[in-house]
């Protein structure tokens, strides 16, 4: 499937529909280990508002990357939180994930990328959250979510965002 038909730069009307979120969808039916791990991990959350789940930065991350008009945003792991819960299926789930070449403690579960000219924005000096949009079966549209969430075909997890390189904090409000 391709990757960028599954990472949005929008609004999300169920949460709020005025500001810009970076959206990943993820499911969980997938062959992909790596996105296989991510809703394994997606059980470690805990529950914010209805339907709405928050995760540990310990347990799964989001690191955003801009180069050019080009957003990346890769989810790594810790791997005590994949070796716990480590999805049906994956014998190894090691053998399937690369390590995350800036912390070793760390896997890559999913990177993807899109061109967009929209820039991340902050709350105080942290990044805005990415969220997770978790499903079952093919790629829901934009037009589809909020739907999908309200009937509870869905839920929303939200996973701290760091930057790469790490922004100067001067620099990053300057933007």
């Amino acid at each position: 499937m391709d990757a960028a038909r599954r990472l949005w730069t929008r609004p999300f009307p169920p949460l709020d529909p005025d500001v810009t979120e970076v959206v990943l969808t993820v499911d969980h039916t997938s062959a992909d280990p790596g996105e296989r791990v991510v809703c394994a991990l997606l059980g470690r959350g805990h529950e914010g508002e209805e339907g709405v789940f928050h995760l540990l930065p310990e347990d799964l991350t989001a690191r955003y990357r801009r180069t050019g008009d080009v957003l990346a945003v890769t989810l790594l792991a810790s791997r005590s939180a994949v070796a716990a819960e480590a999805a049906d299926g994956l014998s190894d789930p090691f053998d399937a994930l690369s390590a995350d070449p800036l912390d070793p403690a760390r896997v890559v579960l999913l990177h993807r990328e899109t061109v967009t000219d929209h820039v991340p924005a902050t709350r105080g000096d942290e990044l805005r959250p990415v969220l997770l949009l978790d499903h079952v079966g093919g790629s829901p549209a934009p037009e589809d979510w909020a739907g999908l969430f309200e009937n509870g075909a869905s839920s929303v997890s939200v996973v701290t965002a760091t930057e790469h390189p790490p922004a100067r904090p001067d620099a990053r409000h300057a933007r």
